[in-house]
């Protein structure tokens, strides 16, 4: 061999969503210490910053009832030092202070020297691999995201006008399938409402396509004429709920998955989705079918992340699609400051300060992510290929600190041995359905293909 990179050997590391709002690098846990030196340890290893970077410079944006993540510039710095250079930023709270504050952080994020993907001054640049030279190999990062402010996603770009800033966007389209009877009495509704004079309206008045036609066994139900709207109700014989992956965002995204898969030795996309079908904790149809896509078109490994608490994990061809890793770090309490409106939705006034805001919208700390121990046990997932063949998916639990004060919890250490087994068998049953096994050696989860 000329090059260490023919060899097809990688070690790599991925984790969720990450909300870094205090410094990381003054601690000395042993299982903490532990679990930076996996990470560090590996080839390379990927987060989600599901945060704004900024010195709340930028205005609001339109997510302001919630506009809690965001941090100064400096806590990019741990990312770093906890061994990530790999990022992510397409996620819901990336326009919580509007498309400044993303190219602000977007900024940032490049002077800290990650690469980062999911972001960009148009959607070409959103929707563009980004790429890490390793010593096993180039490593392109794409990324998505299903979950998102509307008004946030980036636009294209033409020659004669300029795209906007925002995030790749992956729209995603639910289904429903009721019985004949409930079929004609939707349809009857709906005319009785003068829904579908309005339809009829809508495609006298806009291009064609954009309000999809009904037939007798598809109908569209309380449908705006847009994509994100669309409501689709099919007759058939019992009650199902499924989705399915926009086509024209999902053909957008795989090419340029077979752009990184013709520059890259490897090829990772990152997809942060809130959505279910029906299972809240069961990753939707729309994911499952688009995952399998990326696969397809050459991707190496899927990282899901975004509901906040880990989901199941299949082996398809030989890949490892995981389709929610949970929570890395989550600091979500101690951000500094929040405009007015986060404080108005939890009927606060000015003199209010964060921490009032986030007791508002905990009840105290019993509701919200209080209310299961499963958001604050993430997985630290570590696919190991050997020879382009993955060898074995080992899959680490973070503890979170679970009911540890606003000072504490978030930050995570090695999970011990009971919660890790009770985060894997968990695990392990949202798998079933693909077919994995997991086995659990040493606090670890052992997936081989």
């Amino acid at each position: 061999m000329i090059y260490e990179a023919e060899a097809g050997d990688l070690n790599l590391v991925a984790v969720g969503d990450a909300m870094v709002t205090q410094k990381l690098s003054v601690y000395r846990e042993a299982r903490y210490l532990e679990l930076m030196d996996l990470i560090r340890g590996a080839d390379a290893a990927c987060a989600n910053l599901e945060m704004t970077y900024h010195d709340w410079e930028p205005a609001p944006g339109l997510s302001t009832s919630v506009a809690f993540s965001a941090t100064t510039p400096a806590h990019l710095e741990e990312y770093k030092w906890m061994g990530f250079r790999l990022a992510t930023m397409a996620h819901n709270h990336h326009n919580d202070y509007g498309i400044d504050g993303l190219l602000t952080s977007q900024g940032h994020v490049e002077e800290a020297g990650l690469v980062h993907a999911g972001a960009g001054r148009n959607l070409a640049e959103a929707r563009a691999p980004a790429y890490l030279e390793t010593p096993k190999g180039r490593i392109a990062l794409l990324a998505c995201a299903s979950t998102f402010v509307e008004a946030g996603l980036a636009t294209r770009q033409r020659p004669d006008h300029k795209g906007r800033a925002g995030i790749s966007g992956l729209h995603h389209h639910p289904i429903y399938t009721v019985d004949p009877q409930s079929f004609e009495q939707l349809r009857r509704i709906s005319r009785g409402l003068g829904l579908e004079a309005n339809k009829d309206a809508l495609r006298r008045f806009v291009s064609y396509g954009d309000v999809p036609r009904d037939t007798d066994d598809e109908f569209y139900f309380i449908d705006r004429g847009r994509p994100a709207y669309r409501r689709l109700f099919r007759r058939g014989e019992e009650f199902a709920v499924s989705s399915e992956p926009d086509a024209g965002d999902t053909e957008d995204i795989l090419r340029w998955v077979r752009e990184a898969r013709r520059q890259a030795d490897w090829v990772l996309l990152s997809i942060h989705c809130h959505e279910h079908d029906v299972d809240p904790e069961a990753a939707p149809a729309f994911l499952e079918t688009f995952a399998r896509r990326c696969v397809d078109e050459g991707v190496d490994v899927f990282i899901g992340h975004g509901p906040h608490f880990a989901r199941g994990v299949e082996i398809y061809r030989g890949k490892p699609i995981l389709y929610g890793l949970g929570n890395f770090v989550f600091q979500n309490e101690t951000y500094r400051w929040a405009p007015q409106e986060t404080y108005e939705a939890h009927g606060l006034g000015y003199d209010n300060t964060t921490a009032d805001a986030w007791d508002a919208r905990t009840l105290g700390g019993t509701v919200s992510f209080y209310s299961d121990p499963k958001y604050w046990r993430g997985l630290v997932a570590q696919p190991v290929f050997q020879g382009w063949e993955l060898k074995e998916l080992r899959l680490h639990v973070a503890d979170l600190g679970y009911r540890q004060p606003r000072s504490r919890n978030g930050r995570p250490v090695l999970a011990s041995a009971e919660i890790a087994s009770e985060t894997l068998d968990r695990v392990a049953r949202l798998s079933e359905r693909y077919g994995t096994r997991i086995d659990f050696r040493d606090g670890v989860g052992i997936v081989r293909p």
